[in-house]
Formats: C-alpha cells, structure tokens, sequence
C-alpha cells in the first residue's frame, strides 16, 4: 500500500459530523434542501438534535420507512450543561457517523448545535455542512438591504429599558456602518416588537419582516417604519425575521 492509498483510507475511517438542515415551515423536505440531505437523513443512526419530537417528525417527513426506533437523540438544548456535551459524541468514538438537526433550519447558527460542533472539531473529526433553509440568510436576501455586513441580534431584551438602549445601538451601527441589523421575536410578541420599533426608532427606518419563510403564507416585506405605523399585519405565531437599515446618512 502506498503512503497516498494509506492517508486516504486513514481518512475514510474518520467519522463525520453532519450538519443536517431542518425545515422552516410545514413543507416535504424535498422541495427546500437537495436529494443528498434525504440520502444522510436515511443512513446516520445517531443524532444530536434540540428537541426529539421535532426531529423525529421531520426524519419521517424526510422517508416515512426510516425506522425511527432503531435511531438514537441526544438532547442539545439551551439549557443542556456544557459539561454533558462531549458525551453526546460517543458514537463517533466508535467510528460512526452522526448528524446535528435544530429545531428550524441550519443547525449551529444561532443554535445550540454549535457547541457539539466544536467538540467534534477539537477531536478531529470531519463536519459537513449540508446545505438547507437559513432563515436569516433568506430574510436578507429578500430584503433589499445591505448584504455585504450585516449581524444578527438574535432576541431582543424584554425590558423596555435595555430594549431601547439596544435599538438605539443598532440605529448607531446602521447609520455608520451601514450594518444591516437582523433579529427575532417569540411569535406571539411580533405585533408588540413593531409597534416598539415604530415609537423608538427614526420614522425614515426601513424595516423587513419576513414571516414564514418558505411556508404556504410566505411574507417579506420592507417598507419604513412610517408606514408600518399606520400598517399591521397579522403575525400570530408565525416564525418571523425582523431587519432594519437605512441609507440616510449621519446627522
């Protein structure tokens, strides 16, 4: 055997880490990630996932004859001790291969997954990002914003007080830095968070809502917050991406 044929077979024996994207809203997972994701989803047996029911459901959406009692979850959730992860990888100890799945979407972005992705990078095992949904990239991309820089803010602080002092941050950030600003809400506040934008923020503010993204009630729009002021629009419980930008300059 040559050195080459030996490195290669080395390598195949090293157990990946796949990063399986999950759906964003209630469609065949056909019809938002490729074939390949369909073919892992039907092969690992092993899975960190941030809530079981979920993923369950969604692996038999993915093949209804995959058996999902032969399968092994391990739970990565906010409130998981770091300390209990490393374990979770037990099974690539043993040279197979897992998958991580979040509750919505790309796993390890804005996820709890990406804890379980750096255990797997400190000991040398491959991870593979398989394509799927971002709701955060395809809320930008829709937008109309500023693409090129842009941070996600993940959830607003309840207080109104921090809150403010939060948005008045992102309006700095926006107007120097010409920084798209990304963020969500807990469904059931989404009419409340624009409100609070309309009273805090300049009525030239543009902001994008785009709420069930990829789903059968898809809406993404931008418009200024002047308009959003005088506008509603029904989001109960409807997973939502909220952006802000605008190209006024600094005063």
């Amino acid at each position: 055997m040559t050195d080459a044929n030996r490195t290669e077979t080395q390598e195949q024996r090293i157990p990946t880490l796949y990063l399986l994207p999950s759906t964003l809203a209630d469609v065949p997972p056909a019809s938002v990630m490729p074939q390949r994701n369909i073919e892992i989803a039907r092969t690992v047996r092993h899975f960190i996932v941030e809530n079981v029911r979920t993923a369950r459901r969604f692996l038999k959406r993915c093949d209804p004859t995959i058996d999902i009692d032969a399968l092994t979850f391990a739970t990565l959730d906010e409130h998981t001790p770091a300390s209990e992860i490393p374990a979770m990888l037990t099974p690539m100890e043993r040279g197979a291969d897992m998958a991580v799945i979040s509750e919505a979407g790309c796993p390890a972005v804005a996820d709890p997954g990406a804890e379980a992705v750096a255990v797997a990078q400190r000991r040398g095992y491959r991870v593979d990002p398989l394509v799927g949904p971002s709701s955060i990239l395809l809320a930008l991309m829709a937008s109309g914003f500023n693409g090129q820089t842009f941070a996600f803010a993940g959830y607003l602080p309840v207080d109104p007080q921090w809150r403010t002092a939060t948005l008045r941050e992102m309006q700095r950030r926006i107007i120097r830095e010409h920084q798209t600003q990304i963020f969500i809400e807990t469904p059931y506040r989404n009419s409340k968070l624009i409100a609070s934008l309309c009273q805090t923020l300049p009525r030239e503010m543009m902001l994008c809502v785009a709420a069930d993204i990829t789903g059968p009630s898809q809406r993404i729009i931008t418009r200024p917050l002047s308009w959003w002021a005088t506008n509603s629009l029904e989001l109960p419980r409807i997973p939502t991406i909220f952006l802000l930008y605008t190209d006024a300059p600094a005063r």
